[in-house]
């Protein structure tokens, strides 16, 4: 994977960044530190630059998945967990230059906008005590120490995911993420932290922490290149073959067709398969597979084998063998529910229903305490759940009654009742970064936007929607709360988080949620900032 090619535009940038820290280095006047603004704006523009140009790699990573989960679905869980650890880091830098901000100008302070930063704004540009004072006095715990720590886990991690594998990447995340002692203004030796943010000015100390915002991002991109090259690296090569066998039925009736799809488990356009099956040569299509049929004619297991026969990369025939073996029976009727063995309220519930060697046509049904149509149900997502029918319950407290019968060439066939037990579905459970009670850490709670319900362990993916809640804040003035009318964070609840301090308490309260069952209230969440 090449390195990230800068635009004439990110050059300029780092030079300008380059010029400046020696201008402070010579103590130059306030009019001079004023060009520090420019600087930052340049560089918030580059991270937004580089987290919409990650965005679309991430959609290609959900593209990729969703169209072979097992050859990509892996590289995306990696993917998103970089994602995780660099939306942490950057949230973290960010929260520093609000709180230096803020200590220096107050909550009042025209720079800052909830928790949004306006780098033209900042007045106290040329101050250089308070920066000292946040990132590495004791009264503020010293954030730059935590920071260094961040840095130095963020980098590991990338490092282990890169494996190795690409050295390039790896040494330029070393160089850009790099945390190592140096030495102060007389040629001492100084820790990073002291090295980095001693004695800069306010304006100063913003641009370094954007610097490190744009290094995260950038390194963000490295593994995420890196993660996607490998999704076809890791093709299967051919180096193992077998042979695959996939019947409609391992079970059948007398006067029926027992049927199978026998193919090679790994395809190559340019060399078709020869499949043999009881010394009969079967027909494969373009994909390799071959169909072999055969009619039933009387009860008991019956087998089968055959080979698969392959042209080798070196032109030699290479052999796979295979056996299968079947049930031949007496009609009978199957009905069981596609995910659950009871029924909900409130919602249809997908059915199979099928009779052995019976056309799904010629199969009738009737419901006795609740309706049904005889269709596919599509569920809130858009996608198709399995089953060629739908139930919907009365209500709780009544069983359901599923009637099968067959009418084949006249002959209607009456089979026994099945009965399935009715019950209400589960109330969803309120979740804020994706926690009901317990503890959570100040960056990932303002890095949220908003509440959200799952059902957890619920066989249905049901979706609900929350459609209302409220924050409540408590301090030694007393008690504020803010009411959010959607599942999104609100401005003014946005800017409670950003008030939260370790050791208070989220709570968020009269939480509600729509769904297919209609509106739910849902309990509280309380979580611990840590």
């Amino acid at each position: 994977m090449a390195h990230e090619k800068l635009s004439p535009r990110q050059k300029m940038i780092g030079m300008m960044y380059l010029v400046l820290t020696a201008m402070l280095a010579l103590n130059v006047s306030k009019d001079a530190v004023e060009a520090f603004k420019k600087v930052d704006n340049g560089l918030q523009l580059t991270v937004k630059n580089y987290a919409l140009k990650n965005n679309l790699i991430y959609a290609e990573f959900d593209r990729a998945a969703a169209e072979n989960p097992a050859k990509a679905g892996g590289y995306r869980n990696t993917a998103y967990e970089v994602k995780q650890r660099a939306d942490e880091l950057v949230n973290y830098l960010h929260d520093i230059k609000v709180a230096i901000i803020r200590e220096a100008e107050g909550d009042n302070s025209p720079a800052l906008r909830g928790s949004l930063i306006i780098t033209d704004s900042i007045r106290k540009i040329d101050e250089n005590n308070i920066p000292s004072q946040i990132l590495l006095g004791a009264k503020h715990d010293g954030l730059a120490y935590g920071l260094k720590s961040l840095i130095n886990e963020y980098r590991t991690f990338l490092i282990d995911v890169l494996d190795g594998k690409n050295l390039a990447a790896e040494a330029s995340i070393r160089t850009s993420l790099n945390t190592d002692d140096g030495k102060d203004a007389a040629g001492d030796p100084a820790i990073w932290e002291v090295h980095t943010f001693y004695h800069l000015p306010l304006v100063g100390c913003i641009v370094l922490l954007s610097k490190i915002q744009v290094d995260v991002r950038n390194a963000e991109t490295e593994v995420l290149n890196y993660l996607y090259s490998q999704i076809d690296a890791s093709s299967f090569k051919f180096n193992k073959l077998n042979a695959i066998v996939i019947p409609k039925s391992n079970y059948v009736t007398v006067g029926s067709n027992y049927e199978a799809t026998i193919f090679i488990s790994a395809a190559d356009t340019t060399a078709q398969p020869v499949i043999t099956v009881e010394n009969q040569q079967l027909e494969v299509d373009e994909s390799g597979k071959g169909l072999y049929s055969v009619r039933a004619t009387s009860i008991g297991q019956r087998s089968y084998k055959g080979t698969i026969a392959m042209k080798s990369p070196d032109g030699s025939i290479k052999n796979y063998n295979f056996s299968e073996t079947y049930n031949v029976g007496e009609p009978n009727v199957i009905c069981s529910p596609t995910a659950m063995n009871v029924m909900y309220s409130g919602i249809e519930n997908p059915l199979d229903v099928s009779v052995p060697g019976v056309d799904p046509q010629n199969i009738k049904v009737r419901v006795v305490n609740g309706t049904y149509s005889a269709k596919k149900v599509r569920n809130p997502r858009g996608e198709y759940f399995r089953g060629n029918w739908a139930v919907k319950p009365e209500g709780v407290g009544k069983n359901v009654q599923v009637i099968v019968s067959t009418d084949v060439g006249g002959r209607v066939t009456n089979y026994a009742p099945y009965e399935f037990r009715v019950k209400p579905i589960p109330p969803p459970e309120a979740r804020f970064g994706n926690k009901s009670s317990g503890s959570i850490s100040r960056s990932v709670a303002v890095a949220q936007q908003g509440v959200f319900a799952v059902l957890p362990d619920f066989d249905f993916d049901l979706i609900y929607e929350i459609t209302g809640f409220t924050i409540l804040y408590s301090d030694r003035m007393g008690d504020i709360e803010r009411s959010s009318n959607s599942s999104a964070l609100t401005s003014d609840q946005k800017e409670l988080l950003n008030r939260l301090t370790r050791g208070k308490n989220l709570i968020i309260k009269d939480i509600k949620a729509r769904g297919p069952d209609g509106v739910k209230e849902l309990a509280s969440i309380v979580l611990k900032i840590d």
